[in-house]
């Protein structure tokens, strides 16, 4: 009985024990157990991001390293590559199958005309009109004309070589071989000559400015450009191209600025750069308006403060004719014209130009222009010119 007793008591500690347990285990407030963590990935350095996982790689949120930004390079600024443009000398001679090809048909008209057997008077009044109609003039048309009459009866019989060579005389007279054509560009001291170039709207003023710069930078003078023409951008950008080409430096202003500050501008940074020659385009001016024409005196005026003005070239288009003339009466009245430039004599012009401006205004034509290359403006030669006309 004693040992039955033994296990029951036995039995309940057990139960008992078990039972506080459980009670322990699950009684109420009872915190719960920490959750287990996974391992704590490292750090990343603060150079490095993060960024979603690629196809094919593993993990959820995988990290790469990323290269430091490259800054964009400097955009590479190409200088325009400088020119050398060919000497102005002979330039004339190499042009004067240009020449020829424009003004043959009036030496071929002249030579048959005084060829004839018999030169009457309607011969001679063909031979004036052909003259007349080449844009020579009344005046030195009559006297070519008379000339030739007189030395005709002298020869009496005439071949075709002493026609032309009769011709020849009087047309080289009539433009005067002695004429002083060069161009004054020879620096004073320290001050740089000036070449002023004015002209009306058309006739190739500017482009002729940026060829003659050429011209003088071929023939080794240094140059400065000065774009008084302020009322139009376009001429300033087209004279700071010419410029560029040929490492000239160019002086511009405001659009619609005053062009006696500008060419004053121009004046004092050839002294500065101590340049040979600084050349001025002004504005192409309506000979008409009489208040442009004084304000293109202003211009030669304000300069004068600065340095010499020792070229005044007139720009006219051979093309224009006798209308040519009236521009250039007009301008030689508001400024001192000392010389002349010819352009698109190449053309349909009428040769004879050359012999009536330099008779209206006593002036000579010293350049002309032969083409529309960069190098077709030409010192002028008499004799080249005439020979073209008549040919060989």
């Amino acid at each position: 009985m004693d040992g039955y007793l033994g296990v029951i008591v036995i039995v309940a500690v057990v139960a008992l024990l078990v039972i506080g347990g459980l009670f322990l285990y699950f009684r109420p407030g009872r915190k719960a157990p920490p959750p287990v963590l996974p391992p704590e990935a490292p750090a990343l350095p603060e150079e490095e991001e993060k960024r979603p996982a690629a196809a094919g790689e593993e993990g959820e949120g995988a990290t790469t390293t990323l290269p430091p930004p490259v800054k964009p390079a400097e955009p590479v600024v190409v200088e325009p590559e400088i020119e050398v443009p060919p000497p102005s000398a002979g330039r004339m001679v190499r042009l004067r199958s240009r020449l020829a090809r424009s003004q043959s048909t009036l030496g071929r008209g002249l030579l048959e005309l005084l060829s004839r057997d018999r030169l009457d008077d309607d011969v001679w009044d063909e031979i004036e009109e052909s003259l007349i109609t080449a844009d020579v003039g009344v005046a030195p048309t009559q006297a070519v004309v008379e000339e030739l009459r007189t030395r005709v009866k002298v020869l009496g019989s005439r071949t075709h070589d002493e026609v032309r060579g009769l011709l020849r005389e009087q047309l080289l007279a009539q433009i005067n071989p002695d004429l002083d054509r060069t161009l004054r560009v020879s620096p004073h001291g320290e001050r740089p000559a000036v070449v002023l170039v004015v002209g009306v709207n058309g006739t190739g003023k500017t482009t002729t400015t940026g060829k003659l710069a050429r011209s003088l930078i071929g023939d080794g003078r240094k140059v400065v450009l000065g774009a008084a023409d302020t009322f139009r951008a376009a001429a300033a950008d087209q004279l700071q191209t010419w410029g560029e080409r040929v490492g000239a430096d160019t002086v511009r202003g405001p659009e619609g600025g005053d062009p006696a500050s500008v060419a004053f501008d121009a004046v004092a940074r050839g002294i500065e750069e101590k340049v040979d020659v600084v050349i001025v385009d002004t504005a192409g001016r309506l000979h008409t308006k009489t208040g442009l024409m004084d304000e293109l005196g202003k211009v030669k005026r304000v300069i004068e403060k600065k340095a010499t003005v020792d070229e005044v070239l007139l720009v006219l288009d051979a093309t224009t004719g006798q209308n040519g003339m009236r521009q250039a009466q007009v301008f030689a009245e508001a400024v001192n014209i000392t010389g002349i430039a010819l352009t698109k004599l190449d053309g349909t012009a009428k040769g004879g130009i050359v012999i009536s401006v330099q008779r209206e205004l006593g002036v000579p034509v010293k350049l002309v222009g032969l083409g529309e290359g960069p190098d077709d403006l030409a010192p002028f030669d008499p004799e080249v010119f005439v020979d073209a006309i008549l040919g060989d």
